[in-house]
């Protein structure tokens, strides 16, 4: 037997209210699992599910040895369910998927091959998105461009948590505790070998997507504040620009005063809330800084597990 078939792969899936497409999306992923020819477990963290997917996921423990849960005291967020099961991931290489059926577990096998040829991180890169609305599609893509030109690290476009990292990574992983995780952020810091594999992304299989507007603007915030210092610095570029903005616009001012006898003092009022709305937009952004500094500073536990199946 080839003595690398005895490595152990660990698939991490964050869980929230997945009653739904549970039990088909265990099937896939267990079969794609099963023909990497590696000796693998399945890591469920359970994020504070109010529906029966708690339930569910005790009787796949309890069916199947290979199926681990960690289940949340309460909802903790998606980036910190995954990186629960990477703390708990034994793995020479840990594969994250979420478990709605959009990323396709059929590709795992293909990116393990591509780990084996020395890759140390396969990312998934989506070269279309089914099923989604065109406002969806637009500030995801906004989004993107904008995250890849503020921040100081290349991190990939149109690419989301589906990937496989090598036990190397996993382990500078385990080396970083913030609390506001952008994970696919925190991948491009560590600048390894990435690989990407390309797909179409697919609808859900089944259920409600859980990622709300509310959080994917929480999602967008992490990864440009996490990434970049930009924000801190653009108020300098700003203020340079308004203040030779307002003294053009104050010899304008002057001369229709003159020309024409209308009330000057109107503009100007229009110009001073313009400014004070730009200050404040930028105070704003500083508060945001502050606030990861804070959250940081208190020194709590990045999540709690109230439950665990097939872990010791």
């Amino acid at each position: 037997m080839d003595s690398t078939k005895q490595r152990l792969l660990s698939l991490v899936i964050p869980v929230f209210n997945e009653q739904e497409v549970l039990r088909d999306s265990f099937a896939r992923m267990d079969a794609a699992m099963q023909k990497t020819g590696y000796a693998y477990e399945i890591i469920y963290v359970n994020d504070g599910s109010r529906d029966h997917t708690l339930d569910q996921l005790r009787e796949l423990a309890s069916e199947h040895p290979q199926v681990k849960v960690l289940s949340f005291s309460r909802n903790f967020g998606h980036q910190l369910a995954v990186t629960c099961g990477m703390d708990a991931a034994k793995g020479d290489a840990l594969i994250i998927i979420d478990v709605d059926l959009q990323d396709p577990p059929e590709l795992i096998p293909e990116m393990v091959r591509m780990w084996e040829s020395g890759a140390d991180i396969v990312y998934g890169k989506r070269l279309k998105r089914k099923g989604e609305t065109f406002f969806k599609k637009l500030t995801a893509r906004m989004y993107y461009r904008l995250l890849a030109w503020m921040s100081a690290y290349p991190i990939p476009l149109d690419t989301g948590d589906f990937r496989l990292i090598g036990r190397n990574v996993a382990d500078v992983f385990l080396q970083m505790r913030e609390h506001n995780r952008f994970l696919r952020g925190m991948s491009a810091w560590m600048g390894y070998n990435a690989v990407p594999i390309e797909y179409e992304r697919q609808e859900r299989f089944a259920g409600q997507t859980k990622y709300t507007l509310k959080k994917m603007l929480r999602l967008a915030s992490d990864g440009i504040t996490g990434f970049s210092d930009k924000p801190l610095t653009l108020p300098m570029t700003f203020g340079i620009f308004l203040m030779l903005l307002s003294g053009l616009g104050l010899i304008a001012l002057i001369v229709l005063a003159i020309v024409t006898g209308v009330a000057a003092w109107l503009w100007a009022v229009c110009g001073v809330v313009f400014v004070q709305g730009v200050s404040l937009f930028f105070m704003g952004l500083q508060g945001m800084y502050l606030g990861r500094m804070y959250d940081e500073l208190k020194g709590r536990p990045l999540y709690i597990v109230s439950e665990k199946h097939n872990l010791d």
